[in-house]
């Protein structure tokens, strides 16, 4: 692997870098994308240098009964208050503007979709659909949100200092008086559609990228990795695949990653500057 510097730091005065950028102006490219490319738009990331540590509730412990569910929706309807008015920033746009053969996000902050980026798979799915974990039912989580609101008034303003989380969530303990709703058709119990740790992606959705990732080798593309550490094995998975095929792969993304050893090139940087540098060779 070769470490590239900062984007800012290494444009003009280190050949790697702009090596980096013709590796990726005019080959196949197949996107995989993480928290660190939303940072610019306010939604905190996971990993990142200064992020906090923080366990995420897992599928098992939010099935395990209304007590979870309660931990769980209480901060989520603060951290939803706050995201659905996160806006795409540059980087956002620049994936769009790439012409990616295709677009893997572990983001589920719906950013891509609100650009218009195609082909794009919403890995781990999106904060903005609610789902029936008896029925399987969908529902807009603007529409629960309302209901959350109706239950629970004045529960955003009485909450508005605690700090925020790249998943449509915050920290708060104070979840014990929280209402609830239940599924308006069955009664059952309503979940983000969005992929919990220890809960499975979607086979239809892995296979899709797999298969994209794949054609990298005979297409001689790149697969370009922005903004994500790849610590859970979702999005490490394809790089292991594109290293293992001999598909070159470039992680652009601030600090250590999974991923690190199986890359051609790693660039230490934000990924706005880079990949609106990236788009405008591309044009």
């Amino acid at each position: 692997m070769t470490v590239v510097p900062g984007f800012r730091d290494s444009l003009h005065s280190h050949v790697n870098q702009r090596d980096v950028l013709e590796l990726c102006a005019d080959r196949p490219l197949v996107v995989l994308t993480g928290a660190g490319l939303s940072t610019d738009s306010g939604i905190p990331d996971y990993r990142g240098p200064g992020a906090p540590a923080r366990m995420p509730m897992t599928f098992q412990e939010f099935v395990s009964g209304p007590a979870a569910q309660h931990r769980y929706w209480a901060p989520s309807h603060l951290g939803w208050s706050r995201m659905r008015g996160a806006e795409p920033n540059a980087g956002h746009r620049a994936v769009a503007a790439l012409g990616a053969d295709l677009v893997i996000t572990q983001n589920v902050d719906g950013l891509h979709e609100a650009v218009g980026t195609a082909p794009l798979v919403a890995l781990h799915g999106r904060i903005a659909d609610v789902v029936c974990l008896a029925c399987r039912g969908t529902t807009t989580r603007a529409s629960l949100q309302q209901r959350l609101a109706e239950l629970n008034p004045g529960w955003v303003e009485r909450h508005a200092a605690v700090a925020s989380r790249p998943d449509g969530d915050v920290d708060l303990d104070d979840t014990e008086m929280f209402v609830v709703p239940a599924c308006l058709t069955c009664g059952g119990a309503l979940k983000p559609d969005v992929v919990f740790f220890g809960e499975n992606v979607p086979v239809a959705r892995v296979e899709r990228c797999y298969a994209a990732v794949e054609a990298l080798a005979d297409l001689d593309g790149v697969l370009l990795v922005a903004g994500s550490s790849l610590t859970v094995m979702s999005g490490l998975r394809f790089v292991r695949r594109a290293a293992k095929l001999g598909t070159p792969v470039v992680i652009v993304n601030r600090g250590v990653t999974r991923g690190d050893e199986l890359a051609s090139y790693k660039v230490d940087a934000g990924t706005s500057d880079w990949l609106t540098a990236l788009a405008e060779l591309r044009r």
